[in-house]
């Protein structure tokens, strides 16, 4: 059989065929997709800036009790036509595109990708990046319901152990999580919410560090001790202030260093409804 004759051959399309168990699933689709991305970023100069990365991508939508199955290639397909500029913005676009596509009433979109900002050492100046995860999540069903989400690392310093020491104090590194819903029509750049955020732990962490910085940030955090509850309330007070943000949770994951276990904390706010 030559290409030309198999090319006009009609294929069986086996996903449309009907289906009589009658239960309709509430999300079908590809996960764990590694794909190059461009974020759009606030310009330092005229306009925006991009950075690329590498995404973990899933990608659903609904299908109705009577189809038997949905057209997985079109997902890539409609990931192709948007993959060169990616923002929390463009992902409605995405998302309705999902939906003409895959003729669904519903889409999903979760993207995962390490973001670098570039941090400035405290006292030499010395620059680098810093990494920290970024998590998109667009639900496309009626409304657009976006989550940004960041895990930001950085130091705490013990309050209890600097108080009853005759010298020294135990700190630890942590993780704070911020997940955000924001109001409607506003945006909140991923360098924006970076910038809160860090600022609640006893101090923050570089990728570049000379001795000089190192003393000042070991110093920064002995002067600044805080509990996990206490990252966890300034966060929460810290995202209580900004009227862009309506929705948020906020935790901290502290890697104990003298205890063989980690501390947690957790708080979830709606702000539409106080």
């Amino acid at each position: 059989m030559t290409e030309a004759s198999i090319t006009a051959t009609p294929l069986p399309d086996i996903q449309s065929t009907g289906d009589g168990r009658k239960v309709a699933i509430n999300k079908v689709g590809v996960t764990n997709v590694r794909y190059p991305i461009s974020l759009r970023t606030p310009g330092k100069g005229k306009g925006n800036e991009f950075i690329h990365t590498v995404a973990t991508i899933n990608m659903f939508v609904s299908l109705p009790h009577d189809v038997k199955g949905t057209h997985m290639s079109r997902f890539l397909e409609v990931l192709n036509e948007y993959h060169e500029e990616l923002s929390s913005d463009a992902l409605p676009l995405v998302a309705n595109r999902m939906k003409e596509k895959l003729e669904s009433q519903d889409a999903y979109l979760e993207l995962s990708f390490p973001y670098f900002v570039d941090k400035t050492a405290p006292v030499s100046g010395q620059s680098g990046k810093l990494d920290f995860d970024v998590a998109f999540e667009l639900a496309s069903n009626g409304t657009d319901d976006f989550v940004m989400t960041l895990k930001i690392p950085a130091t705490s310093l013990c309050p209890c152990s600097k108080e009853i020491s005759d010298y020294g104090a135990h700190n630890q590194r942590c993780d704070m999580t911020v997940k955000v819903r924001m109001a409607e029509g506003v945006h909140l750049w991923i360098e924006e919410l970076f910038g809160i955020v860090e600022q609640c732990a006893s101090t923050q962490v570089f990728s570049v560090l000379k001795r000089p910085d190192e003393k000042w940030v070991t110093e920064r955090a002995y002067e600044n001790p805080k509990f996990v509850e206490d990252i966890v309330r300034d966060l929460a007070v810290a995202l209580n202030n900004d009227d862009r943000i309506v929705w948020y949770q906020c935790s901290s994951e502290n890697y104990e260093s003298i205890h063989n276990h980690n501390a947690y904390a957790f708080i979830e706010c709606d702000k539409r409804e106080q």
